[in-house]
């Protein structure tokens, strides 16, 4: 074991990418365990409010990140500063990533359905982070042979293609696959040949004459979400926890949605500008005096 993890991890130079990976995910999983702590008002955990602001973990972590990776640009691949640095970028990507829904929606939607983004965004993060740990070269360049890598030809024709996979994939509406065909060759090759998903750039420009298309892409996508959607919730119900949407959050909740805009006060009835005793509006008239409508029924 230990002549294996020296010949392809050691030698090679992946002992950083192996402990940022491993600092990554469990600074993601630590982070997340402490917040639904919080959330749920148990532990000494609780939020960082100096002065009243409250400060998110991602501020944390983009100091992190800066240090680690300027730090491990300055520093030896091979040496233990090195491997700190790495260490130091994996825990600021985490906490980074762990907030992404709120960097990309600009609000506080941490225990919202937007902030499963922030899950899918680790998860996606780990996969090509393993999958370059263990030698996934961009494009499909590592399938090629020695005597392929040095013809400039194949190795041009080899990357163009699986680029075009990259590119139809993606305006098929398919982002996962995209960025894990990146990596990933085949996974590009099955993304292109699919249909695409409706609404994607794909259906509008290529099934707009083509209604049979576009049916069966809807049904086909409607399948898809229907089997894959349950898993997937389940999923982020454990790691992430259930969203506000679906469990009212706690008074001590970490992050708060943001309270509903007063409602405007209630404007009072228009003046309509007729004096008094005009004959408009039901307060307008005097009262009646009860003897004259005697004396009119006599």
């Amino acid at each position: 074991m230990g002549h294996w993890f020296y010949r392809n991890i050691v030698e090679p130079g992946k002992l950083p990418l192996l402990l940022a990976l491993g600092s990554f995910v469990v600074t993601f999983l630590v982070t997340r365990t402490i917040t639904r702590l919080i959330r749920a008002g148990r532990g000494p955990f609780r939020n960082v409010t100096p002065g009243g602001l409250h400060i998110h973990h991602v501020v944390p972590g983009v100091v992190l990140a800066l240090l680690g990776g300027f730090g491990g640009v300055a520093t030896s691949q091979y040496g233990a500063a090195s491997a700190f640095c790495a260490v130091l970028f994996g825990i600021g990507a985490g906490l980074i990533l762990d907030e992404f829904a709120l960097i990309v929606h600009l609000d506080d939607v941490y225990w919202t359905e937007q902030g499963r983004q922030s899950v899918e965004a680790v998860a996606l993060t780990a996969a090509l982070l393993l999958l370059l740990l263990i030698g996934s070269s961009p494009l499909g360049v590592d399938s090629l042979t020695a005597d392929q890598a040095q013809d400039r030809a194949s190795f041009v024709t080899t990357v163009v293609v699986n680029f075009l996979f990259v590119l139809a994939t993606l305006a098929k509406g398919k982002l996962r696959m995209a960025v894990v065909g990146v990596l990933v060759p085949l996974v590009a090759l099955v993304g292109a040949v699919r249909l695409a998903r409706p609404g994607s750039w794909w259906a509008r420009r290529l099934y707009r004459r083509r209604p049979r298309a576009r049916a069966r892409a809807g049904l086909r996508a409607y399948h898809h979400d229907r089997r894959w959607d349950a898993i997937g919730r389940r999923f982020g119900d454990l790691v992430a926890g259930r969203p506000t949407d679906e469990l009212p959050t706690t008074a001590t909740s970490e992050h708060k949605p943001p309270p509903l805009p007063p409602k405007p006060p209630s404007l009072p009835p228009a003046d309509s500008g007729e004096p008094p005793g005009s004959g408009r509006g039901p307060s307008s008239d005097p009262p009646e005096d009860p003897s004259s409508g005697a004396d009119r029924r006599r």
